[in-house]
């Protein structure tokens, strides 16, 4: 008995299964990382750190949660993984106890034009279900609320088989449907400035259209005038009535020109099909300029811009409609939802009610559900991404962040903080990549990367505690408890730009004066209107040049010597050196390697299976062909000078036989925006989001504005990059330009000589000015949410 009870009392072996309990990373050499090895623990929050470049991506994105989709997708049959993009298994020796990845990037959400913030959460298919289940009058199913669903009619015979007879009967078929006829669900119409398409004074073959891509020596040309619709040769102002319907809106219809089958299609519907279907900041630059010269788009005068049909807007719930339901703010909405008392839909208004809710909590309740998608900046994107998972019942899920801190004021952080515990409360690895102080805090781990950017980084330089970090000596635990504080004077302004009556989204008629010739830094909460405000009243001045967050549109084979505009000088240098002709040193024209294309690699697509990309044995990854690498300048062929680092091109640029000012400039400006590190040859598709953004800059620093707007350049800095950038900021002050920044940094708050803050909440509560003056004064008055906050980050370094 006695040594039953013992055995009993003592505590059980560990399990098996229970002692897998770390993700071991041996061996990751994926972009700059140089053979890294981590132990990350599961089930807790852990947080990787280090300067911009130094492969805190390569290795939570490129390496684990990379690995982790591949394998997932293996799972599935080889029919389905045709459909799904192929991921190459990243380079690393060993990866143990993955769990399944759930990524929550900064990436804009799809630009669909039908896409909205209703439509990519659950929100708008519940509240679909909630009209067809209690509006009235009732029109149908939840379809019927849909604007992406068009209402169809059909009739006709079907051929009914009854034992061995077949009978044709008449069948007439109709589905409701919500869309709206006249805008098709978009919520615009196109008009088209017909003077853009074509000059009316010339014939066809004449060159009249002005449209890009359709000239008359292509199959454009041979359509035309095999057409027989219209008379090439006769000036568009002298056609018929008919003669120009056909040109301009005929539908499709099949013609013979010269023994080949075609298709003629009016010019209007085939630029909507090829141009206006896409979105537009997608279109190449010289399409982008046509469009948004020939089209304005304006409110659909049917729907008025709500989407939906007329039987979809007739229906209520308590006098409210969908169209209703959708425009209103969030966190108005979900009160409307919870004064519904209806038990038939209790369970639906309860999961309404929480998805709503959550939107709120996460600091998006000042959105409408009716907001397109395209237009929600990274950081509401994030956390829109981050609306499905709050609810989930799955645990044991690795989660994957991406700075989610980008775009909150330092009052929604603490909201933010609480939202990744409570994902690793219940039982998941949360992983965050991120730079500000105040979310590395809660990290039950940290893995600092370093120790320095680029080729000088890819090494864990500390692994451990939030306490051990902050002793560690390296550059993230040196610049923790950085403060900054607050300029002993200020500049005094040279003039102002005026704002009159802004009313951009949510600003309520806002009047303000923003002083030029000093740093202006606009702050306030998320959604308090900083964007309408600078976007919808000042980017489109004469002389303003704005640096958005944007994506760069670019292939892998764009690199910043291509975007930047760098590659040119250098061509024409080596070109004018060994007095050959400049094509021959650009790796996609004449001096390419004839096996790879320029491209270094060769992509193998193994059907299903994972593509491999293998680097090409013929130039050896170098792009070119052998006989253009025997040309030199200053000892260097053009492989080689790709291949430098920013800041090595510039001493390589800048004296010596290898002098070239045009190339030295372009590299003066993106060492002065931290990008130092960058290989000029890197592909723009290995770039982090800030990077991206700093490289924006460096390219319009060339600009000739004399305004500068700049839309949270912190994005994605370590908190000593943050220095570097301020001084680049005086300096572009100094140099006689005015700079706007909308920021939520308060070392940049600290550092500007006026601030405009927004407020006092977001959305309908926020859209005034509440404060207007030098930081010190705000610091001295906390009298608004920002002074209380920048006051609390000063006081503390002082």
């Amino acid at each position: 008995m006695s040594t039953a009870t013992r055995t009993d009392t003592q505590s059980p072996a560990l399990h098996g299964a229970d002692s897998h309990d770390l993700i071991r990373v041996l061996g990751a050499r994926e972009n700059n990382l140089k053979d890294v090895s981590v132990e990350i623990p599961k089930r807790r929050l852990t947080v990787f750190t280090g300067v911009s470049g130094s492969g805190k991506s390569s290795l939570v994105f490129g390496t684990i949660a990379a690995e982790s989709q591949r394998l997932i997708n293996e799972t599935y049959s080889a029919f389905v993984q045709g459909f799904m993009p192929t991921l190459a298994r990243p380079e690393v020796d060993v990866l143990e106890g993955l769990t399944t990845a759930i990524i929550v990037d900064q990436e804009r959400m799809g630009t669909d034009p039908r896409s909205t913030v209703g439509t990519a959460t659950d929100a708008n298919a519940m509240l679909r279900i909630l009209f067809s289940r209690l509006g009235k009058p009732h029109i149908g199913p939840p379809s019927a609320f849909a604007f992406n669903v068009p209402s169809v009619r059909a009739s006709g015979a079907i051929t009914v088989e009854r034992g061995d007879k077949t009978k044709a009967e008449k069948a007439t078929f109709t589905r409701t449907g919500g869309m709206c006829p006249r805008c098709e669900g978009r919520g615009s119409v196109t008009d088209f400035d017909l003077s853009a398409l074509y000059d009316d004074s010339l014939s066809l073959n004449e060159g009249a259209l002005t449209i890009p891509g359709y000239s008359m020596d292509g199959w454009y040309g041979r359509i035309f005038r095999g057409s027989g619709f219209f008379d090439p040769d006769k000036p568009i102002r002298k056609y018929s009535k008919k003669e120009l319907h056909d040109l301009l809106y005929k539908e499709p219809t099949k013609i013979k020109v010269e023994g080949i089958n075609l298709t003629y299609e009016g010019l209007i519907p085939k630029i909507q099909k090829s141009m206006l279907s896409k979105d537009v900041d997608a279109l190449q630059p010289h399409v982008r300029d046509f469009v948004e010269r020939a089209v304005t788009f304006t409110t659909c005068p049917e729907c008025h811009g709500t989407r939906l049909s007329a039987p979809a807007r007739s229906s209520k719930i308590k006098g409210i409609n969908i169209a209703d339901a959708c425009a209103m703010q969030i966190s108005d909405l979900a009160e409307w939802v919870r004064g519904l008392d209806e038990p038939s839909v209790a369970p639906l208004l309860m999961a309404l009610g929480e998805t709503l809710d959550s939107f709120v909590e996460i600091g998006l309740g000042y959105l409408s559900l009716d907001r397109p998608s395209g237009t929600l900046s990274g950081g509401e994107a994030q956390r829109t991404k981050m609306i499905r998972h709050l609810g989930s019942s799955l645990t044991d899920v690795t989660y994957v962040f991406d700075e989610p801190t980008i775009g909150l004021h330092p009052h929604d952080i603490q909201r933010m903080n609480n939202l990744l515990l409570r994902l690793r409360d219940k039982g998941n690895t949360v992983l965050v990549v991120e730079h500000k102080p105040e979310a590395i805090a809660i990290a039950d781990h940290v893995v600092d990367l370093g120790p320095h950017a680029g080729t000088e980084g890819g090494e864990v330089v500390f692994e451990g505690t939030v306490e051990g970090l902050r002793s560690s000596g390296t550059i993230t635990g040196r610049h923790l408890d950085d403060r900054a504080s607050l300029k002993p004077s200020v500049r005094t302004p040279s003039g102002a730009l005026e704002v009159r009556g802004a009313s951009t989204h949510n600003l309520k008629n806002v009047n303000v004066d923003i002083p030029l010739g000093v740093l202006v830094v606009v702050t306030g909460v998320a959604g308090s209107g900083k964007s309408s405000l600078i976007h919808g009243s000042v980017s489109g001045r004469d002389g303003v040049v704005s640096v958005d967050q944007g994506a760069i549109r670019g292939s892998r084979r764009s690199n910043p010597a291509t975007y930047t505009g760098l590659l040119d000088p250098i061509r024409k240098a080596f070109a004018k050196a060994n007095g050959v002709k400049p094509a021959l040193f650009s790796a996609n024209s004449e001096g390419a390697c004839p096996t790879c294309n320029g491209a270094g690699v060769i992509y193998t697509d193994l059907a299903m299976m994972a593509g491999v990309a293998t680097t090409c044995e013929e130039c050896e990854g170098k792009r070119f062909q052998a006989s253009v690498l025997e040309y030199h300048l200053g000892g260097r062929d053009i492989s080689e000078v790709l291949a430098m680092s920013v800041a090595e091109a510039e001493k390589f640029f800048g004296a010596g036989e290898a002098r070239t000012p045009a190339a030295h400039a372009i590299l003066d400006r993106l060492a002065d925006v931290g990008l130092g590190y960058l290989s000029l040859g890197q592909p723009l598709t290995t770039l982090s989001g800030g990077e991206r953004q700093r490289l924006k800059l460096a390219t319009q620093m060339a600009g000739k504005g004399s305004v500068y707007v700049l839309d949270e350049p912190t994005t994605g800095l370590h908190l000593a990059d943050v220095e570097q950038l301020l001084g680049l900021l005086d300096r572009l002050v100094d140099s006689g330009k005015s700079v706007i920044v909308i920021e939520h940094h308060q070392a940049v708050m600290a550092h500007a000589d006026w601030i405009v803050d927004l407020g006092p909440g977001a959305g309908h509560d926020g859209g005034r000015i509440i404060f207007e003056g030098t930081p010190a004064d705000l610091v001295a008055a906390r009298s608004t949410l920002t002074g209380e906050h920048l006051a609390a980050y000063v006081g503390t370094g002082d």
